[in-house]
């Protein structure tokens, strides 16, 4: 299950390459509705804006990007998720050192 701001990384990660909120969703392996829960906050929040294709025939797709807001805080967040990441690194390197030093493996 990922963490809610795993899910805002995901979202500002992709953001920008993925043709549609459901392929995005496909992406991140959670629902439409999440998607688009999570994105409509982000635009909420002044991270991502919305630009219509105006071009195109379909008035109802859209294209996404991120603010300079939104490039901040996708930075921060990735620093974060590191930052986790190398911690459960650790513990799991000093429980398998544990698990080695047992007498069960002895």
């Amino acid at each position: 299950m990922l963490l809610q701001d795993e899910i805002t990384l995901g979202i500002l990660k992709h953001i920008e390459t993925t043709q549609n909120q459901r392929s995005l969703a496909q992406k991140l392996q959670i629902s439409v509705g999440k998607t688009n829960y999570v994105l409509n906050a982000l635009i909420d929040k002044g991270l991502v804006k919305v630009e219509n294709f105006y071009q195109n025939k379909k008035k109802n797709q859209y294209r996404y990007l991120l603010t300079p807001k939104g490039f901040k805080e996708k930075v921060t967040l990735t620093e974060n998720f590191i930052e986790r990441k190398k911690k459960e690194y650790d513990e799991l390197v000093e429980d398998l050192e544990i698990y080695k030093n047992s007498k069960v493996c002895k």
